[in-house]
């Protein structure tokens, strides 16, 4: 399913939505991103947004604009960050100093090559670390970011299409609920 084809369910409600996700997923839209870090970004913001029907559409949107490998990479930081952003979370939140002088013990090899350029992979780790509500994680990227000299409008750029996938997700997900409830109701 495409984009396009997705955005027609809708619902007259999520007008802002729709009008958001053509917005954010162009240059125009998100600036200080190339359209490949926008892809990829977006890659990884559905997938942590757990919707199949979306993260399908998002994948061949971002399949138009980056290679499989470089795909790859949007997928590693989903995944990886879909771990880190626990576990980092769980120390903030424990209160207890005493967790974050233990080793974590979690194999985190793919950030040493993540299958694309470092800073498209903090790009999307930014986003996912939003959409999974990791602050610790997010102001990490964030910093490492701002360090290689990308500017505060592109991380806010990532964050936004983390944002507006998300939402869409969010949305798609109840929109499927009420038809698989109408459609009990029927039988």
């Amino acid at each position: 399913m495409s984009i396009e084809r997705l955005k027609t369910q809708f619902p007259a409600y999520a007008k802002d939505l729709r009008l958001n996700l053509e917005s954010v997923l162009t240059e125009g839209g998100a600036p200080g991103l190339s359209q490949k870090q926008i892809a990829l970004v977006a890659l990884a913001s559905a997938i942590a947004s757990r919707h199949a029907p979306l993260t399908e559409a998002v994948s061949q949107f971002a399949a138009q604009h980056a290679g499989e490998q470089e795909l790859d990479g949007a997928r590693t930081a989903a995944a990886l960050m879909g771990m880190t952003n626990i576990y980092y979370r769980f120390q903030y939140l424990v209160e207890n100093d005493e967790y974050r002088t233990l080793r974590a013990g979690l194999r985190m090899n793919a950030l040493a090559n993540p299958g694309c350029d470092k800073i498209d992979f903090d790009l999307a780790a930014v986003a996912v670390s939003a959409i999974n509500g990791c602050g610790s994680c997010v102001a990490s990227h964030e910093r490492t970011l701002r360090k290689h000299a990308v500017s505060a409008q592109a991380v806010q750029s990532a964050a936004r299409i983390a944002a507006v996938i998300h939402a869409v997700a969010v949305v798609l997900e109840q929109q499927d609920a009420a038809r698989q409830g109408a459609a009990r109701e029927a039988a």
